[in-house]
């Protein structure tokens, strides 16, 4: 059914969810202007004051930003808050703590099967892994497994390369590679040796597995992220609306 079939939602929100499903989708990327309040609203059949107040909504939100005289623009990564609004560790109150993470291994080597499948990869291809350990404070809490697409981040294996701890910032930045969407699967596990080792519990207690799948423009997958995280130390929150 179209999003403008559904007359239980305010008009101005379904003109919201089109421009972010365009967004989502890679339609537009960040830095790309979106089109006239006045195009908006005769595509999709609204006044243009309903467009001006999703757009106003989208602003607020910095999913967009407006230039005086040049038009409204798809904002720049704003890591923090709306275009990844991914899983994250937080404090007892769900409330998002701050992780430094540090890199613990990268190199190019021969992908697990599966993981070069789904990149879009024969079997036994080489692709870029990037291993890293997060911590609060000088807690370990996290480990994460980063396979790339290669072609996409040239270089990155070099440790003259700096990654930083929002490593997509040096994606967009570095490498003009735009970061549309993810999905996450999140599960739960105990630890393996290794992993206990790396995060200081004992083996076989307990841990939150996040599975990733990063996507640029055309629904190209460029990163697969198996993220193994101490259960003690994380909560969930979320709003339903």
């Amino acid at each position: 059914m179209n999003q403008f079939d559904n007359r239980h939602i305010p008009l101005y929100k379904r003109v919201e969810s089109h421009i972010l499903n365009d967004i989502d989708e890679g339609r537009l990327i960040p830095g790309d202007l979106i089109p006239s309040e006045p195009q908006l609203a005769l595509l999709l059949g609204v006044s243009q004051g309903t467009v001006k107040k999703a757009i106003e909504n989208l602003v607020s939100e910095n999913r967009l930003y407006r230039h005086q005289g040049k038009g409204t623009y798809v904002s720049t990564i704003n890591f923090n808050n709306s275009l990844f609004r991914f899983f994250s560790y937080g404090d007892a109150s769900g409330k998002g703590v701050r992780i430094r993470k540090e890199v613990s291994e990268r190199e190019l080597k021969v992908g697990p099967k599966n993981i070069c499948h789904q990149l879009g990869y024969e079997p036994n291809s080489e692709l870029l892994y990037i291993q890293r350990c997060g911590y609060v404070l000088e807690l370990p809490i996290l480990i994460e497994h980063c396979w790339w697409c290669p072609e996409v981040v040239p270089g990155m294996e070099s440790e003259d390369v700096h990654i930083p701890d929002l490593m997509y910032a040096l994606v967009v930045e570095k490498y003009a590679v735009p970061v549309v969407r993810a999905e996450e699967t999140l599960t739960a596990d105990i630890a393996d040796k290794q992993t206990a080792q790396l995060l200081g519990i004992p083996e076989k207690s307990p841990v939150i597995v996040l599975i990733r799948h990063t996507y640029s423009r055309h629904n190209k997958m460029i990163e697969y992220r198996k993220t193994v995280g101490r259960a003690d130390k994380f909560s969930y929150k979320a709003e339903i609306r």
